[in-house]
């Protein structure tokens, strides 16, 4: 099979490339705002269940209709886990260590964590491109951690907390390669928020007392909303409608723009510093992404042969 250059992308495509970003940044933030004031598991289910809620009727407005038997949710009820439940319990319980921008950075190591998964199990072939971006991303890491802070400082708990989210997302890919192929977006989409929901439920009975909760201000409120409503339901639906017109890897892109978004918005609203090392760690992440898409070296060798 040939592979196929990435599709140009048009101003219309371009500007919900940007919106995505907009959304994705905004929800670190007010994920930031929420687990200041709610423990982390709480605001993960309430993101995913009111999402759900959200996404459901669409989801029988186009016609879908749900599984009817175990074998056919268990895709679901697996890319819900890898795809939801994990990695949003990892980076919510971060960012009670880390800053906002910090974890936004962090999670544009997803493609790169994807790349060494999806080649590891044979699902892509490795190229010399992919090896040197996974080497470049892992240096962005390191520079973003810094070496002045002892190992097991609370910050590398965090960030090694952030980076077990991206690897689940990588998984993820891998599962929805396998499991999820030919499923229309909107139904994968929803079908996994239920199965999240009810894993989460049980989460939280397990491991939070919500009834012995405060009452939340309404910063967390709107918070909660803006997480659920922007950052999720229709966060998902922009997802889609980029990687149906766009391609796979056009969206991969939007991992370069969220950090602007988180970064900009935990400064202004949650006094978080913009330390140097992190504007730099995630152009060091970015290049790494740019070289595994391919982009760096095709202008490269343009201008060689130029």
């Amino acid at each position: 099979r040939v592979s196929e250059e990435p599709k140009t992308m048009d101003r219309s495509e371009w500007g919900l490339l940007i919106l995505l970003s907009v959304l994705w940044g905004g929800a670190y933030f007010f994920a930031g705002v929420a687990v200041q004031e709610l423990p982390p598991f709480i605001v993960v289910f309430a993101r995913i269940i009111l999402a759900a809620l959200f996404l459901l009727p669409l989801f029988w407005f186009y016609g879908h209709k749900l599984p009817s038997t175990v074998s056919e949710w268990m895709p679901f009820f697996v890319m819900g886990l890898l795809n939801n439940v994990l990695p949003f319990c990892f980076q919510f319980v971060s960012q009670t260590i880390i800053t906002v921008g910090l974890i936004s950075i962090i999670n544009a190591m997803t493609p790169l964590f994807t790349v060494i998964i999806v080649s590891s199990f044979g699902e892509e072939k490795i190229t010399l491109n992919r090896i040197v971006g996974v080497l470049i991303g892992i240096l962005g890491v390191v520079v973003l951690r810094g070496i002045e802070e002892p190992l097991d400082s609370l910050k590398t708990f965090g960030i090694g907390l952030g980076l077990a989210g991206t690897l689940c997302f990588g998984f993820a890919a891998l599962w929805g390669r396998r499991r999820l192929k030919g499923v229309a977006p909107l139904k994968s989409a929803t079908c996994q928020l239920m199965c999240s929901s009810v894993i989460m439920l049980i989460v939280v009975a397990v491991f939070e007392q919500p009834g012995s909760l405060d009452v939340p201000s309404q910063n967390v409120w709107i918070a909660l909303i803006g997480l659920t409503l922007f950052g999720t339901a229709f966060a998902y639906i922009v997802y889609f409608q980029i990687l149906a017109r766009a391609g796979p890897s056009n969206v991969m892109l939007v991992t370069l723009l969220i950090p602007i978004t988180a970064l900009f918005l935990g400064n202004v609203f949650l006094d978080e510093p913009l330390r140097t090392k992190e504007i730099v760690g995630a152009l060091i992440i970015g290049t790494g992404l740019l070289f595994i898409d391919g982009r760096v070296p095709k202008i490269v060798k343009r201008q060689i042969s130029a």
